[in-house]
């Protein structure tokens, strides 16, 4: 009876050493988030040529992408120009044209334009120097939503300083379809001339589009009205859609998502009850979502797990 006792002991002592660190392993914490899996992509060169609805983009994408890990994230240069077209950025002179000179210096490896309007020539002779002095280069174009509430094929026209900005759903599903198709073409013409996949377009009219209807179903703590998007008639951006237009640039420019990362400094300086960690996590979701569902942006969700 004491030798059964004995191998029963010894039997349930041997099941439990094989099983148990199957056992401890089931009780572990659950895998880091995607943003902690992905690996760390390798730092930009990044130039921007662009108007007032993107020029702020610089700095935060900079915190995004030391907040990341993304070592040589490098800033190569700015040049600004108030509504501009990039055919404008394309013709200042040669003597103080630092676009071109970037470009010529084959140092960029993604250069950044934001158009009002669709087709725009200016990407075009931008493209083709870039593509002369670096072959491997990417360009990015924003699809920038309209000033005035007008689709940017109508710019300037329709100015003025009374803007309905409480549009229903079916209002803003066709707030920039005109411009936003023209942008496509431009980019399909341009990608077959170039025989390869070089020019890629951030979707920043869709997500604006997208947050002001959820905005407009009450979907958004922190944000009551569509008003506090932007700062202006014109359509500035207030912080909100600021940190929203980075994350998108962010996730097209690394093609990783952004959710996760710490609130940038802009949306922390407003200092605004309801713009909170939740909040900015919020906008990170969408603007991933706007990204991974746009198949121009050149990011596909799929591959980024």
């Amino acid at each position: 009876m004491k030798t059964l006792v004995k191998r029963a002991w010894l039997l349930a002592w041997l099941v439990m050493i094989t099983v148990a660190p199957g056992v401890a392993r089931s009780q572990e914490s659950p895998p880091p988030t995607k943003q902690g899996t992905t690996p760390v992509p390798k730092g930009q060169r990044v130039f921007f040529a662009s108007h007032s609805l993107m020029w702020y983009v610089p700095t935060p994408l900079g915190e995004l992408a030391e907040t990341a890990g993304i070592k040589e994230h490098r800033l190569v240069g700015v040049q600004r120009l108030g509504a501009s077209k990039t055919l404008q950025h394309w013709n200042v002179p040669e003597d103080r044209n630092k676009a071109r000179e970037a470009l010529k210096k084959g140092d960029v490896d993604v250069f950044v334009m934001s158009p009002i309007q669709f087709p725009d020539q200016g990407i075009d002779n931008f493209v083709k120097l870039g593509l002369e002095h670096n072959p491997t280069m990417r360009f990015l174009v924003q699809i920038s939503w309209g000033g005035w509430d007008i689709d940017n094929q109508d710019f300037p026209k329709g100015q003025t300083n009374k803007v309905d900005r409480n549009k229903t759903p079916e209002q803003l599903k066709k707030l920039y379809e005109r411009n936003i198709k023209a942008a496509e073409a431009q980019a399909d013409a341009i990608n077959k001339k170039a025989g390869k996949k070089v020019l890629y377009l951030v979707p920043s009219a869709q997500a604006v589009v997208t947050l002001r209807t959820r905005i407009y179903n009450k979907e958004i703590p922190g944000l009551t009205s569509q008003a506090e998007l932007f700062r202006d008639p014109i359509s500035h951006p207030a912080p909100p859609l600021e940190a929203l237009n980075t994350y998108l640039h962010y996730a097209v420019i690394y093609r990783q998502s952004p959710v996760g990362l710490p609130m940038p400094g802009l949306l922390k300086k407003a200092k605004k009850e309801g713009w909170d960690e939740r909040f900015n996590r919020t906008l990170q979701e969408l603007a991933w979502a706007t990204v991974t569902s746009y198949p121009y942006s050149g990011v596909n969700a799929a591959k980024e797990k």
